[in-house]
C-alpha cells in the first residue's frame, strides 16, 4: 500500500512501533515484539518513507495511516520527523492559506508602520516599526538570542552595533546568519537611517534599542511578533510570514519575467525548458533569502506559483504591472502583489475543494 492511498490520523510516536537496526550492508526492521518484519507491503512502505541512513534511534509507525511515519536522530542529535503525505498536504494548505490572509493584511501593517515611523524621539513603537520595515526590505530572519549566544549567528532582532553602518541616508548591514552564511543588504532610506543611527548611539552592544521612561531597553523577537500581530489585527502572523510572502512574490516575478509574462504554459512548451526556468527562479529567490533553492521551494514559495507557470494549476487574472524598485527603501509593487494574491486565492479554493472531495471519498470507502 502506498502512503498516498490513505488518509492520515494522529498517532503518538512515543508508543510502540517498528525499529531499525543494521544488517549487513543495509538495515532490518523489528516489530514491537522484537520479531523481524517480513511483510512485503510494510517493507515497501518503509522504503517509501526514505529514512536517512545516518539517523539513529529510528521509530517507524506500525500503521500506514499515522500522521507521523517515522522519527529519528540526525548526526547532531536533533530529533527529526517524516510525515504522512496527506498530513503534509493539509498542513501546507493551512500554512499557505494563512499566507493569503497575510497578503490581504499587508496594507494595514504598512499603514501602522508609517504612522509609527512618524513618531517623535525613539519610542518603542518607532523602533519596532523600523525593524518591521527592514524585515520587508532586507528579507532577513528575525533571529533569536539562543542562536546568537550558541552559534554566533544573528537576525534582525539580535544584531549588534558592529553589524550596521550608517552613511548619510544609506544603511549597510553585514553579519553571520543562520548556518554561518554571511548576510548583507544595503538600503537607502532617510527615516530608517536616522532611527538606526540613534539606536547605535544608545549604550549597549545591541543594535535595536529604544527609550522607555528614560531607560534603554532591547528589542526582542517576541516584541516584533507582537507588534506584527497588533498591526495586522490577527494573532496568527509572525516575522516569518514576511519571508514567505517575499519569497512567493519574488518567485512569481522571476517566473513571469522568464516566460515573458505568459503564466499559462502552452502545451507545446518543452518540459526541460520549464524545469530550467523553475530552477533558475528558485536560485534567484533563494539568494535573496539566504537559503538553498531546495529549502526555498519546499518551505517558502507557495506551490501554486510554480504550478501556474508549468500549466498544472490555476492561472491569475491579468493585471497591469507597474514597475517599482525594491531594496532601496521602496516597498514592493502592490499591483504585482495583487496578482499574486489572485493566484493564491484561486489555488486555495481549488485545494480546499480537493480536500473535501478526498475526505468524502475516504468516508465512502470506510
Amino acid at each position: 500500500m502506498h502512503l498516498t492511498d490513505t488518509a492520515a490520523r494522529f498517532v503518538d510516536p512515543s508508543g510502540p512501533g517498528l525499529r531499525r537496526r543494521p544488517a549487513g550492508v543495509g538495515f532490518e526492521y523489528l516489530d514491537a515484539a522484537g520479531k523481524r518484519v517480513r511483510d512485503p507491503t510494510t517493507l515497501e512502505r518503509i522504503r517509501s518513507i526514505a529514512i536517512p541512513p545516518a539517523w539513529t534511534d529510528v521509530w517507524i509507525c506500525p500503521s500506514a495511516d499515522g500522521h507521523i511515519q517515522a522519527t529519528g536522530r540526525d548526526a547532531r542529535g536533533r530529533k527529526q520527523y517524516r510525515y504522512h503525505p496527506a498530513f503534509r498536504a493539509d498542513r501546507d494548505l493551512d500554512k499557505f492559506g494563512r499566507l493569503v490572509r497575510f497578503g490581504e493584511r499587508l496594507p494595514r501593517i504598512r499603514r501602522r508602520v508609517e504612522r509609527d515611523l512618524a513618531r517623535r524621539g525613539l519610542p518603542r513603537e518607532k523602533v519596532l516599526a523600523t525593524v518591521v520595515r527592514l524585515l520587508e526590505l532586507t528579507r532577513f530572519r528575525i533571529g533569536n538570542p539562543e542562536y546568537a549566544r550558541m552559534n554566533r549567528s544573528f537576525g534582525l532582532s539580535t544584531l549588534r552595533d558592529r553589524h550596521a553602518r550608517v552613511e548619510g541616508h544609506r544603511l549597510r548591514f553585514r553579519f553571520p546568519g543562520k548556518g554561518g552564511q554571511v548576510r548583507e543588504a544595503e538600503i537607502v532610506d532617510r527615516r530608517l537611517a536616522v532611527v538606526v543611527r540613534r539606536c547605535r548611539d544608545l549604550p549597549g552592544q545591541e543594535l535595536f534599542q529604544y527609550l522607555e521612561d528614560g531607560e534603554v531597553r532591547d528589542v526582542t523577537s517576541d516584541d516584533v511578533n507582537d507588534y506584527i500581530r497588533g498591526a495586522a489585527g490577527g494573532s496568527e502572523f509572525s516575522a516569518k510570514d514576511f519571508r514567505t510572502w517575499s519569497a512567493t512574490v519574488l518567485a512569481f516575478r522571476a517566473l513571469r519575467d522568464g516566460t515573458n509574462g505568459n503564466t499559462a504554459a502552452p502545451a507545446g512548451r518543452q518540459p526541460t525548458r520549464l524545469r530550467r526556468l523553475v530552477a533558475a527562479a528558485m536560485r534567484e529567490t533563494a539568494e535573496a533569502l539566504g537559503n538553498t533553492p531546495a529549502v526555498t521551494r519546499q518551505s517558502y514559495v507557495h506551490p501554486a506559483v510554480v504550478e501556474a507557470f508549468t500549466g498544472d494549476g490555476p492561472q491569475p487574472p491579468e493585471r497591469r504591472r507597474r514597475h517599482a524598485g525594491a531594496g532601496n527603501g521602496d516597498l514592493p509593487d502592490r499591483a504585482e502583489e495583487l496578482a499574486v494574491l489572485d493566484l493564491l486565492r484561486a489555488a486555495t479554493r481549488t485545494q480546499a475543494g480537493s480536500r473535501r472531495r478526498r475526505s468524502g471519498h475516504l468516508a465512502r470507502r470506510s
